[in-house]
């Protein structure tokens, strides 16, 4: 009986295949889709986060389910895939941030600090008794008076982005994102464009308790999270533009 052609290089540790793949970051990958979808917006005036928690049965606690997190002032982050991933990334990138506060009397670069994150990514794919992350972190930030925004890869690499999704609903938000974002909107149209596709990616599921909201303004410099009137507020909207389109159809 003839194995299948990836057998032996998806077992334990990270090899390549003789046509050049790594399985063990292929699954990684596959466990990013499956993960929650998360959304990040750069805009005029700020960089926006917003992630649907899809929380699968009444009985949770929605306030429970962090899948955005402040790393620093200034810093962000989204994530997608497995929790505890994340949570891990999350606790390593904060002590970046303020090592480099102690060393340099400055806060990181989101560029900087996004890099060192997708380095210690790209080591568990290299080498033996470990394996890859299974999660993507969108991190955002204010760098010089400009909005930055990074998806990092559980293969290690990173891309900048003006808009960008991860998780199980990315193509259905990158669609909307294709038609719909300009570089001149503020930080409220961003996050009505980021909820108005997510609103798709679910397919009409929407609800304001199983948003999460974060913000980085070029005004303060600030990272932080939209309290729940404010999510319900944008929420309202959305349903209001999309009820009225129902009863045009």
């Amino acid at each position: 009986m003839q194995m299948a052609p990836q057998m032996g290089y998806d077992r334990a540790i990270t090899v390549f295949s003789p046509d050049g793949r790594l399985f063990q970051v292929e699954y990684a990958r596959e466990a990013v889709k499956r993960g929650t979808t998360a959304v990040g917006i750069k805009a005029a005036d700020g960089v926006v986060l917003l992630v649907d928690k899809r929380i699968t049965s009444r009985l949770v606690e929605a306030e429970s389910i962090e899948k955005i997190f402040q790393i620093d002032d200034h810093i962000g982050a989204a994530t997608s895939g497995l929790v505890a991933d994340a949570r891990s990334l999350v606790d390593r990138a904060r002590v970046e941030a303020q090592v480099n506060r102690v060393s340099y009397d400055e806060p990181i670069g989101v560029e900087v600090i996004s890099k060192k994150i997708c380095d210690h990514k790209q080591t568990y794919t290299q080498y033996g008794g470990v394996r890859p992350y299974g999660t993507a972190l969108l991190i955002a930030g204010v760098d010089d008076n400009k909005p930055r925004l990074f998806e990092t890869d559980p293969s290690g690499a990173l891309l900048e982005y003006k808009a960008t999704a991860i998780g199980a609903g990315r193509n259905a938000v990158v669609e909307v994102f294709e038609a719909d974002y300009r570089e001149d909107m503020n930080i409220d149209d961003a996050i009505l464009l980021g909820m108005d596709a997510l609103y798709k990616a679910a397919e009409g599921k929407f609800d304001a308790g199983t948003l999460e909201v974060g913000v980085v303004s070029l005004e303060d410099k600030k990272f932080r999270k939209l309290v729940p009137e404010e999510v319900e507020s944008y929420v309202q909207q959305i349903l209001e533009k999309h009820k009225g389109t129902e009863n045009k159809e």
